[in-house]
C-alpha cells in the first residue's frame, strides 16, 4: 500500500526535526474535524469567502506532511471558493466529500508517526 505522505521530504522541511513533525502532526490530528466542520459550514451558509479560506489554511496545514492528495483535495476547494460562476451546492459537497475521505486516509499515517 502506498504511502499517503512523504515523510522523508515532511522532515527535510521542518531542518530534520522528527520530534517537530510528530508535533505538528498531533496539533493537525486535534483540529481536523474542527477544520472540516468550518468548511461544512461555509458550504452551508453558500459563504464561498469563508469556504475558500478554510481550505487554504488546511491546504496548508497538510501541505506540512506532503500529503499530495489531500493537497490537491483542499486546493480543488479552495479555487471553488473564488470561482465565476460560483459551483452549485452538489459539486461543493462532492470535493468536501473527496477531502474527506482523503484526510480520512491520512489519518493512520500521521497517528503512526
Amino acid at each position: 500500500m502506498p504511502t499517503l505522505i512523504d515523510r522523508q521530504e515532511a522532515v527535510a522541511r521542518l531542518g530534520g526535526d522528527i520530534a517537530l513533525l510528530r508535533e505538528v502532526a498531533s496539533i493537525f490530528l486535534s483540529v481536523q474535524d474542527e477544520c472540516m466542520n468550518e468548511l461544512r459550514t461555509a458550504a452551508a451558509n453558500h459563504d464561498l469567502t469563508t469556504l475558500s479560506e478554510a481550505a487554504h489554511g488546511l491546504k496548508g496545514s497538510v501541505a506540512n506532511f506532503c500529503a499530495t492528495e489531500a493537497v490537491s483535495a483542499a486546493f480543488a476547494i479552495e479555487r471553488m471558493g473564488k470561482r465565476q460562476p460560483p459551483p452549485d451546492s452538489v459539486e461543493v459537497e462532492q470535493a468536501l466529500r473527496t477531502l474527506e475521505l482523503a484526510l480520512l486516509a491520512l489519518r493512520p499515517e500521521l497517528e503512526k508517526l
